[in-house]
């Protein structure tokens, strides 16, 4: 099969289809982290008192947040993670060997790359740079290369189609250039893997490593050390959680929890200077803000599915973000949490949708897969009609490609039907004409002979003979079976050639005689005018067999000159016509002499011989349809009842049997006059 799915693209055969399946990412519920409430701070003649009465000045705490080596400010960051790390560790690598970074995608048309140059950039980049930073790159070379691939195939298949090819018998041969992408493509997803394994190990790890910052900073609670000394290893802490990367997903809530819940403890423990703390949740609060607008943008995103993931890393990002003043935090997150509800809503919305489009792709692919299977079951047992069947597939393939995706759990299956009835049926249809690909073999010698023959008489200037002889080669031509398709067309038009040419030339010969055309013309127009004033007798026989011996007459004068042939035939029939009619013999009779001088009209014209055998196919299927109904209508008559209107019905039936015996004597008859004409 040549279909999206019944021929597919060679790539997809080789690495799988990739399908628009409906994401299962689970909302992340944020639930806002609870801050107490800031304590008053206590002033005692210019002291802050810590929990240990430990007397701090606090003038010397502004010093030294403020100093030459000032305590870190909380920044506003987006969490790091382990492919940030690699992309890091990269870039280090690359300025050590002076190997350039890579530029951006969008900055690089890979159309216009050659395949080789596909191949040999992959393989650079392959042993180069690490997964991270050329995953994008190796996809967008990897799709390049095979369109590239699909318009040399599809170039192939269409010369292949022309010379006289099948589509089911086409074949690609794989390249040594596809075999080198498909070789370098499968080593990228082998990286690819050890890639996405190793981020899993790396998250347990940073989990792990978050809990031992969550249970430092409970620590510090209980340190001996002096205020500034705490307020200093709490803020390292802070920029080790920050430089952690990410962790398994279905520990983020409670690891949140569990930080921002300890972070407040903290701060209520150290009962930092008021302002500060102030300072700190403007700050987050202009964050979380911000994070608010960026989500609202995110309504008119026409792409529900990028909306839904950039939602996401949104809520990663208020995460990160400490606490904001008691008055606003409400506020703020029910902002948040409500465009958050409305992106999730159209989110379920579009995969509602999605399942019902779906559901009908899978309706429509089924009608389809069935009306495969009954072409598949069909016996067919000639050519003519393997390819008008072969057409309706073909079309019913092309409606396949228009048609989406079906449901995930049921699209490889109706892939696969419809795959195996088309593959049934084009199995049926190559076995059939391997078994008769012997004798069109045969048959296209035969054919071939004749050619020769043919034009061996094209150019001789014996007209009867050469005429006699043409014309029973082009009954031995019909004699003989079909030949293969691919040559059908190109045999025939070298025998229709050599045949044309000898009555071409015959044609000019006897154009080029008018003295003798012209006698002829004289005397049809004489004939012509002696059946006008021929007076019929009371005799019937005699008055048949002088219009006959008219009909001889005018059959034995020649050719009269091309421009009158047509106009002085159409006279002669005129006035025999109008004579016959006149006659007191039976309809059939004069159905039988008019038949005849129109037979006898045919003769000598171009196609002359093909329009005499569709007269005799004429007239055979018409006398084989009535002794058909004649049959018919005997075994109706055993059927009748011994009812009172039963006679009439049989005597009915048996007036139709008797017209029809007549009929077909007529018809036989006529048959026997075209015989006479073809010898």
């Amino acid at each position: 099969m040549t279909e999206k799915e019944t021929n597919n693209s060679v790539h997809d055969e080789q690495f799988g289809s990739t399908e628009n399946t409906e994401e299962t990412m689970n909302k992340t519920e944020i639930t806002e982290p609870v801050v107490p409430e800031m304590q008053e701070i206590t002033e005692s003649n210019g002291q802050l008192t810590n929990s240990d009465n430990e007397s701090v000045e606090m003038h010397e705490i502004a010093d030294n947040i403020t100093g030459e080596e000032p305590v870190k400010e909380e920044e506003e960051t987006t969490p790091q993670n382990v492919e940030t790390e690699e992309i890091t560790s990269v870039g280090n690598s690359i300025e050590e060997s002076h190997i350039p970074a890579l530029p951006k995608l969008k900055d690089i048309d890979y159309t216009k790359f050659g395949k080789e140059e596909l191949v040999k950039t992959l393989r650079t980049y392959m042993s180069d740079y690490q997964f991270e930073e050329m995953k994008e790159h190796a996809e967008a070379i990897k799709s390049a290369f095979y369109k590239k691939i699909n318009i040399e195939t599809e170039s192939i298949k269409a010369k292949f189609l022309e010379d006289g090819g099948t589509i089911e018998d086409f074949r690609v041969e794989e390249s040594p250039l596809e075999t080198q992408m498909k070789d370098l493509y499968n080593l990228f997803r082998e990286k690819r893997n050890s890639f996405n394994l190793t981020l899993d190990e790396q998250k347990e790890v940073n989990l792990q490593a978050k809990y031992d910052i969550i249970e430092a900073i409970k620590e510090l609670i209980n340190s001996q050390e002096s205020l500034n000394k705490t307020f200093h290893d709490f803020r390292n802490l802070q920029e080790r959680w920050r430089d952690i990367g990410p962790v398994p997903q279905k520990n983020v809530k409670d690891l949140w929890e569990s930080y921002h819940y300890h972070v407040e403890a903290f701060y209520d423990f150290i009962k930092i200077n008021k302002e500060l703390r102030d300072l700190d949740f403007k700050k987050n609060l202009d964050a979380k803000i911000s994070l608010c607008e960026k989500a609202e943008e995110l309504l008119i995103e026409p792409s529900v599915v990028e909306a839904f993931r950039r939602l996401q890393i949104l809520h990663d990002q208020w995460r990160e973000v400490g606490p904001v003043p008691a008055d606003k935090r409400t506020e703020v997150w029910e902002r948040f949490r409500d465009t958050t509800s409305k992106i999730n809503h159209r989110h379920q919305e579009y995969f509602v949708n999605l399942k019902d489009e779906q559901k009908n792709n899978l309706q429509e692919k089924t009608v389809l897969c069935e009306k495969v299977e009954q072409l598949s079951l069909l016996e067919i047992d000639n050519a003519k009609d393997w390819e008008e069947k072969s057409k309706e597939l073909i079309e019913l393939q092309r409606v396949w490609k228009t048609i989406g995706f079906a449901p995930k759990k049921h699209n490889t299956k109706i892939y696969e039907r419809f795959r195996a009835a088309c593959d049934k049926f084009f199995d049926k249809k190559r076995e059939f004409f391997s078994l008769n690909r012997e004798e069109q073999e045969n048959n296209l010698q035969l054919k071939t002979e004749l050619c020769m023959q043919a034009e061996g008489l094209q150019n001789n200037t014996d007209w009867k003979k050469t005429t006699d002889e043409l014309i029973k080669l082009q009954k031995r031509w019909k004699a003989i079976g079909p030949v293969p398709a691919k040559n059908s067309e190109k045999i025939w038009k070298r025998f229709r050639a050599a045949c044309d040419s000898f009555f071409n030339n015959k044609s000019k010969y006897f154009e080029n005689i008018d003295s003798k055309y012209d006698e002829n013309l004289k005397l049809k127009l004489d004939l012509i005018k002696q059946i006008q004033e021929f007076e019929l007798t009371d005799d019937e026989t005699k008055n048949l067999e002088q219009l006959n011996e008219y009909q001889r007459q005018w059959s034995e004068i020649g050719f009269v000159p091309l421009k009158q042939k047509e106009e002085i035939q159409e006279q002669y029939r005129e006035v025999i016509n109008a004579k016959f009619d006149l006659l007191k013999v039976d309809d059939d009779k004069k159905s039988l002499l008019k038949f005849r001088n129109r037979i006898e009209s045919i003769i000598g014209k171009p196609n002359a011989d093909r329009r005499l055998e569709m007269e005799r196919d004429k007239c055979y299927n018409k006398l084989k349809q009535l002794e058909s109904d004649i049959t018919l209508w005997e075994n109706n008559i055993g059927f009748f009842s011994n009812s009172k209107n039963a006679k009439s019905m049989i005597t009915d039936v048996e007036q139709k049997i008797e017209a029809a015996k007549i009929r077909i004597q007529v018809l036989k008859e006529k048959i026997n006059i075209i015989d006479e004409f073809e010898e």
